[in-house]
């Protein structure tokens, strides 16, 4: 209103006083209509669920000339509380948020007493409740059902969402009234804010997300100079997996690079390299590149205040913060979300099959993780839009202007008590009254689990198949595997029971040739071995066994989930428990070990994955099975060959004539066949 507020920090201490002074000033002309019916309540915390007429209809029912709403605790002079009338059934105290009376009656109310801008509201209107005789001249009661005005300040479990019609209203299960508005007063301003998602008219079981398409901008298509300039502000915090496709999917994202200014804090020294990749290829695209290294010694909290500050000095308008532990898969993501208008939104990305998020849908008093009562349709997509939350973090659009906003306000934004970074940044937002948004209307991508990477091998990444499987599929499993599971989709038999099918990248089998190499501790090839239980290996070769890499937990995953799929579509009838004890890397070379003696294999089935390519790494090699006379050679790289163990396929490993052969092996299910 471009008065200046006088009135106290109203969310910490009693204070105002001065909205009565504003009242009196503005009701003046009211003063002496005995019809008129006025109804006064806060603004910013406050929601209509009702018009005007039931409103009226409702205030009418009281047979009152003034009604102030009420609550269950009292604010704020405690002393008070003996001196309320008893009250048998509702809310004893009074509130000062909401109030409806007849204009002459509320005028003589508000001008009982002088008042100083700082005195208390409350204070003041209690004193004339409390005063019987004011309280009957002027016909005052409470509402202390909640009919009229809900407070919902201790009173969240007294409450229902209810759908009627078109509308979501909130219903008092303890009184069985429909309050026509709802005051989010005290400390409950953000259970207000989980309401608002839905009543009066958010998101609706029939209707959907309804505030989804309200209040949008529209980005002009042409030309590109056009579209609001964002900061792209990257923060690589700690040893993250799968960060080279983080990086190349924030290059894919379909906003214009000239629009863009790269702001990147790196506190991993083994993301250095990828980094320098991404910038030697893209570099020049972009606006500007600000990047924060390592040897800079800069922690996050100091870098995220960095990254606003530069922000707010080449005046972007937007800034988009990434944290490398999210893929990012919808390329349109800055689109869409500049053009939903909000001075803060987060995309929603969820671990894939985990729980957890990029969001809280409430918090607890301390400002920790509380989950709200719709979390889980929320994450599980059951419901769908854009919902205002008390925290987001790892990925978030932020207006320019909210920015500067807030450094002016607060100065270090990332900066409270010993709150997290991200906690820290919706602590202040919150503090300010800025609404925090996230959105699942469509799949932006996904979490990154970062809990048990490995930084002491070549290739990290490779261990992490059980914690984000759909990463290492993506690098790691053929593309044309998923066709080969499919009916109808005819799987190749070069021999009698035999089966060959594409299961790993190149990039795969190159990895675990790699780790293999790194490690270095390759068997002899003799019979005797230590490293199995009896100590004795009939047929010997020269390998590695998984377990002496750490693998062994996660090869049995990859057996379980992957080449299962074509075990039971090419054996019908056969059910596999995919158990194994023996899973090795086999290397031949003419030099050291060049072929296998005819055998059995201790299984029931066995796979055999060629892990290099014939005719460019080696030359020979291959798998002849003696009862068929039937050779499978030329294997390419990165398929597998699964064929039944004992009994029926005897066979041996042709000869290697030159170059390197690597094959990784799995005798499977060996108990079983052994019952059998």
């Amino acid at each position: 209103m471009h008065e200046k507020w006088k009135g106290g920090y109203l969310r910490l201490f009693p204070g105002g006083g001065q909205k009565i002074n504003i009242l009196k000033r503005e009701l003046e002309k009211y003063k002496n209509n005995k019809n008129l019916v006025l109804f006064f309540t806060d603004s910013y915390d406050v929601v209509f669920t009702a018009g005007k007429e039931e409103i009226l209809t409702k205030f009418k029912e009281f047979n009152a000339r003034i009604v102030f709403s009420a609550e269950s605790t009292i604010w704020p002079d405690g002393l008070l509380e003996n001196r309320y009338p008893e009250v048998t059934f509702g809310k004893r105290f009074l509130c000062s948020g909401g109030i409806i009376g007849y204009a002459d009656t509320f005028w003589s109310t508000i001008t009982k007493w002088n008042v100083e801008d700082t005195d208390s509201d409350q204070l003041y209107y209690t004193k004339i409740y409390l005063n019987a005789t004011l309280r009957t001249q002027l016909n005052a009661t409470l509402d202390h059902t909640s009919t009229l005005v809900q407070n919902i300040n201790f009173a969240k479990y007294e409450l229902e969402m209810v759908e009627e019609d078109t509308l979501t209203r909130i219903k008092n299960l303890k009184y069985s009234t429909l309050p026509s508005v709802i005051h989010g007063n005290g400390p409950s301003k953000i259970y207000l804010n989980h309401l608002t998602n839905y009543v009066p008219d958010g998101w609706h079981s029939e209707y959907g997300c309804r505030q989804c398409s309200r209040n949008l901008i529209d980005l002009p298509n042409e030309p590109k100079d056009k579209l609001p300039s964002v900061q792209l502000a990257i923060f690589i915090e700690q040893p993250t997996p799968f960060l080279e496709e983080f990086l190349q999917r924030l290059e894919q994202m379909s906003y214009p690079k000239s629009r863009i200014t790269l702001f990147v804090h790196n506190n991993e020294g083994d993301a250095e390299r990828y980094i320098s990749q991404f910038m030697l290829r893209h570099r020049s695209k972009y606006a500007a590149v600000k990047i924060v290294s390592p040897h800079e010694n800069i922690d996050e909290k100091a870098a995220r205040n960095m990254a606003v500050n530069h922000c707010i000095e080449i005046a972007c308008d937007y800034q988009f913060s990434v944290d490398s532990y999210v893929q990012i898969t919808e390329p349109d993501i800055l689109k869409f979300l500049i053009t939903k208008n909000k001075q803060v939104i987060a995309p929603i990305v969820v671990q894939n099959g985990k729980l957890w998020s990029n969001f809280w849908g409430a918090i607890n008093i301390d400002g920790y993780y509380a989950r709200s009562d719709d979390y889980l349709a929320i994450v599980n997509n059951e419901r769908s839009g854009i919902w205002n939350v008390p925290f987001v973090n790892a990925v978030y659009l932020t207006k320019g202007s909210t920015l500067k906003y807030m450094e002016n306000k607060i100065q270090s934004l990332y900066n409270y008590e010993d709150f997290d970074a991200d906690m820290a940044y919706c602590n202040h937002m919150r503090d300010e009254e800025i609404f925090i948004f996230a959105t699942n209307e469509i799949d932006f991508g996904r979490l990154v689990f970062t809990e048990n990477v490995m930084t002491d091998t070549i290739h990290p990444d490779w261990w992490q198949i059980e914690d984000n499987t759909e990463d290492w599929e993506e690098r790691y499993i053929h593309p044309d595997f998923w066709k080969a599971t499919l009916d109808g989709v005819d799987i190749a038999q070069p021999c009698p029971d035999v089966y060959m099918f594409p299961l790993f990248t190149h990039r795969a089998a190159d990895t675990l040739v790699e780790i293999m190499e790194d490690y270095g501790e390759w068997s002899g090839g003799k019979n005797k071995d230590t490293r199995l239980a009896g100590g004795y290996e009939n047929v010997p070769t020269v390998d590695i066994h998984m377990n002496q890499i750490a693998f062994e937990k996660e090869w049995l995953f990859l057996l379980r989930h992957y080449p299962t799929k074509i075990v039971e579509k090419v054996y019908p009838g056969f059910y596999t428990e995919a158990d194994s004890s023996m899973m090795f890397v086999v290397r031949y070379k003419p030099t050291e070990q060049s072929f296998l003696r005819p055998h059995h294999d201790s299984s029931t089935w066995t796979m055999n994955i060629a892990l290099n390519s014939h005719g460019t790494d080696y030359e020979g090699g291959g798998c002849r099975f003696l009862r068929y006379d039937c050779s499978v050679t030329n294997i390419p790289k990165g398929y597998a060959l699964i064929h039944p163990g004992r009994l029926t396929h005897y066979h041996e490993g042709l000869l290697t004539t030159n170059g390197t052969r690597y094959i990784a092996v799995s005798f499977v299910d060996p108990e079983f066949a052994l019952n059998s």
